[in-house]
Parts: C-alpha cells; structure tokens; sequence
C-alpha cells in the first residue's frame, strides 16, 4: 500500500547499506526506511528539521507503536532549515537545564517527549469541555482587562487604560457569577494573571484557569462532587485517546472512584503529628506534600479534599458556615502534594454580600456592576478555579510548574 504523509524529518540515523529516517507527525514518531534498492532519491538530498512530504510502501511492524513503517520512495521539501539547532532535540530527553528548555522553547519543544506534554495539557482541555457540554454548561468568554481584581490586594497588573486605572484580571469571578443569573451553569477556560513576586517551582505570573460556577446547588458539597465526575472522566478520556503519550511520557494516570475530605482543622492536626504547626491559618506547601503522603497511605487516593477554610484567608463573596461563622464553605483540591483547585458557595443574598463587605470595611460602591445580578435576584451557587499548568504538571510528576507551561511568564521571563 502506497501512503503519502507530511511531516517534519525528526532524526536520519545511517546504517550499512541503508538509514532510518524518523518523521515527526503531529502526534506520531513514524519510522521511514530509506535504501538505495527502492528509494529515488539519495540520502544527502534531506536533513534534520527538513519539512517534507514523503510517499512510499507502508508496511506492517508489530515492533512500532504505529503499527507500520514506510519504505520510502520519493519525497518533496517543502522547507529546509538555515542553522542546526542549538540544542540536540531528537534524543529520547532534550538534556538541558530548565533555563535552556525554556530559552529555546520554540525549538525545545519539537522534541517528541516535550511535545508530547503538550498533546496531554490540550487532551486535559478537551477531556474538560467534554464534561461541562455533556453536563448542560454553557461557555463563556469573560473580559481580561476589567475594573477591579477579584480578590483585591496588590497582587493585580495595573494598566493604563485610555487615562483610567485599569488591571489584568485575577480571575473570571465576578462574571461567572453574574453568568450564573442567566445560564445557571458556565464554564470558562482562560488566562488569569497574579502579579505576585514568587520565584518558585510552583508559581507563575500568567496561567490558565478552569472555571466552572453553577447554580441552584444546595451545598459547597454537590460542587465537590462534579469535580470529582470531571476529574474521573477526564482521566478516562485521557487513557482513552493519548494512550501513545501517556506511554512515551511513562505517565502514572490515576483512578478516581472517591476523593477523601478533611476540614482544615482536622487536617492541620493530622500534620500536626510530624511537623510543628507554625502557620494556624492556612496550609504551607511542605504542610500539603505532608497531607497528601497521609492520605496517601491511608486511602491510596493521590487527591484530597480540605474543606471548611478560615474565613479571614477567602475572598469576600465566600460563603460562611451556618454552624460556625468563623469557617467558610469552602475547599481547595490537593493533588500529589499540590494545591490546584479552589472553590466553594458564594453568597448569594445582597444585602449578606454588602454586609461581608462592609464588616471588610471595603468600598461597595467600586463594586456596583459587580452587586447589580446580587440585587436583583442570583440563585444559590457557588463554583471553583483549577490551574491547568499545575494540574498538568503533577499528572506528569514534574517538580517545577514551568515544565507544564508552554511560555511561562515570571518575575524573570518576558520570552519568548
């Protein structure tokens, strides 16, 4: 059978009397045999990183895990590069620092394991909105330059904005909630930017957040378990479709049945059983790695609930606990000893949310458009953010966050 495909020429590796030629499709590593018995062409006419359309015999290979290679025939060059590239990146790994992967990301990435990470993040998405349509979610797309930041404080970009003070959002909040009075259940996937100054394996200035906010639920809990549904799917849909780069990136893809939750305070005194509690409010990262390696022996689950944070440490709209006002009905997710997911019930009821702000001597009227769908009526809802790069990262089992993220933007890194 005589196939024709287009590729890019990953690897030309020359052997006695004939040359393996690897080329790189956009999810494939296909092995191409080149021979002077049958090929029309000489081996000098191609090169690494050449751009080609290459036709010739496809033949059956048990060994590959495409199923075939090619003998090739003839091929057309539809680009060729000017410069051998500064790193090698046709090796199983590109073996390079993390500032070098990231300085030539654009070449770095044409390595088939780095790519592949990539194919997995756009699986994830694709796995997500599967969920929130086959769920009755409706998409939206939010402003990303707007008048306040969601939760405040100075961690916000500010912009010059025709001669007004404006900011990069922190997060879709606002309007998935105001989105909820018209459609009762959305979703959004999109860059949110934290002007934090951390320089850390887990931090970045720019990510992309998955959001969903529904309404008409009765507890933070029916929000807990959607994430769990969506996660569970997701990871089905993943084993399903991306079997070829789960395989290259020997990626250890969890289950999910149940999740396993503990209050804040339950778990801090969990922690507090191996490490001295220095922080009373909220969880340090060494105090989640040391949650997740509990509940981990215990369960066998790779994820945890926490739930019922302090309401001094969650944003104003986060709905408080009937039973003890000091709590909120809130959670974060953690995931192989990382927190990705944040959520929980927002107050619906003006004037409870004008109260809240008030008592955070906060000024209302900055928020008018904002308390406009709470005036005139929201239903009980509440929603969550999950960090794709960070998600992505610990599926993967990467110890920095920037392994995950295409182009990261830090406090050092403006390019590429």
């Amino acid at each position: 059978m005589i196939k024709t495909i287009k590729g890019i020429i990953y690897k030309i590796r020359e052997m006695s009397g004939f040359a393996f030629v690897i080329l790189k499709t956009k999810r494939e590593l296909i092995q191409c045999v080149y021979s002077e018995e049958y090929s029309q062409f000489t081996l000098s006419e191609i090169c690494e990183n050449m751009s080609v359309i290459v036709t010739g015999e496809e033949l059956a290979d048990e060994r590959s895990r495409t199923g075939f290679e090619l003998r090739l025939v003839s091929f057309e060059c539809l680009s060729k590069p000017e410069y051998e590239p500064p790193v090698v990146i046709n090796n199983k790994e590109v073996a390079t620092s993390l500032e070098t992967l990231l300085d030539y990301r654009p070449i770095t990435m044409r390595n088939a394991k780095e790519s592949a990470i990539f194919q997995i993040q756009a699986g994830i998405c694709r796995g997500f909105r599967k969920f929130f349509d086959d769920n009755g979610f409706t998409e939206i797309h939010s402003p990303k330059i707007v008048f306040s930041g969601a939760e405040g404080g100075s961690n916000i970009f500010k912009l010059d904005y025709f001669g007004r003070e404006a900011y990069l959002t922190q997060s879709p909040q606002f309007y998935k909630q105001i989105m909820v009075g018209i459609f009762e259940r959305v979703y959004e996937i999109a860059p949110v930017f934290r002007a934090e100054k951390h320089d850390t394996s887990r931090h970045i200035n720019e990510y992309t957040s998955v959001d969903f906010e529904m309404g008409f639920i009765e507890s933070f809990r029916d929000l807990m378990q959607t994430e769990t549904r969506m996660l569970a799917e997701i990871l089905e849909f993943l084993r399903k479709n991306y079997a070829s780069e789960i395989a290259l990136l020997k990626a250890d893809i969890p289950t999910i049945t149940e999740i396993p939750k503990v209050t804040f305070d339950d778990g801090k005194e969990m922690i507090s059983k191996t490490r001295e509690i220095t922080d009373p409010y909220d969880f340090e990262p060494e105090e989640e790695k040391l949650l997740c390696e509990i509940i981990k022996k215990e369960t066998d689950c790779d994820f945890v609930f926490v739930t019922h944070y302090k309401s001094s440490k969650r944003p104003f709209y986060t709905m408080e606990s009937k039973d003890n006002p000091e709590v909120t009905e809130s959670f974060d997710l953690l995931f192989r000893g990382m927190e990705i997911t944040t959520g929980g019930q927002r107050i619906h009821d003006y004037n409870a949310q004008i109260a809240k702000m008030e008592d955070r001597s906060m000024n209302v009227e900055a928020f008018s458009s904002y308390l406009m769908a709470h005036k005139y009526g929201l239903p009980p809802h509440g929603g969550l953010g999950l960090g794709l790069e960070r998600f992505t990262a610990k599926l993967l089992n990467f110890n920095n966050v920037r392994y995950a993220t295409m182009f990261p933007r830090d406090i050092n890194r403006l390019e590429p």
